[in-house]
């Protein structure tokens, strides 16, 4: 009977903990909808050109789980989701711990939309190995350019924990 309730306890402590990933894979997906929709560029949506529909996923080791990203024209009809991509023609996986995935979405979203930004991003994150992408590399910067918000006003004033 012990055993019993020893296997019990432990199937719904992974039940809660699967429940708290798939929240926080939920919130990011929400988050960058929302920043995207209130402070969003038009112009890397309109350079997306011929990868209109191509989707990108995001997988997150830490957190067991998947995002995809379906690349559009307007940002009005960007919306992630949760789950893997049907057919995706990237990948991209965060390498992250548990605690650090929400700051690494927040400098993914933080960098600058242009040459300088994509390459210190590329630095940062893809030469040490945060970041590991494979498939296509100009759909993953396509897509990057579409979600870095960093030239608006409210990210020029660095904070002082940085």
């Amino acid at each position: 009977m012990i055993e019993k309730n020893d296997t019990h306890i432990l199937n719904r402590e992974k039940k809660a903990h699967d429940l708290i990933n798939e929240t926080k894979l939920l919130n990011i997906a929400r988050l960058a909808k929302l920043l995207i929709e209130i402070y969003g560029f038009n112009e890397p949506f309109n350079k997306i050109g011929k990868r209109e529909g191509q989707e990108v996923e995001f997988y997150f080791p830490s957190l067991n789980g998947y995002l995809t990203f379906v690349l559009v024209k307007n940002k009005d009809n960007f919306d992630p989701r949760k789950g893997r991509s049907i057919n995706p023609i990237s990948c991209v996986t965060l390498n992250v711990k548990r605690d650090e995935v929400v700051r690494v979405v927040s400098a993914i979203v933080r960098t600058k939309n242009n040459i300088f930004g994509i390459l210190s991003f590329f630095i940062k994150y893809v030469i040490t190995g945060k970041i590991k992408m494979s498939g296509s590399l100009r759909a993953t910067i396509k897509l990057l350019r579409c979600i870095a918000i960093g030239k608006r006003e409210m990210y020029k004033i660095k904070d002082k924990g940085e």
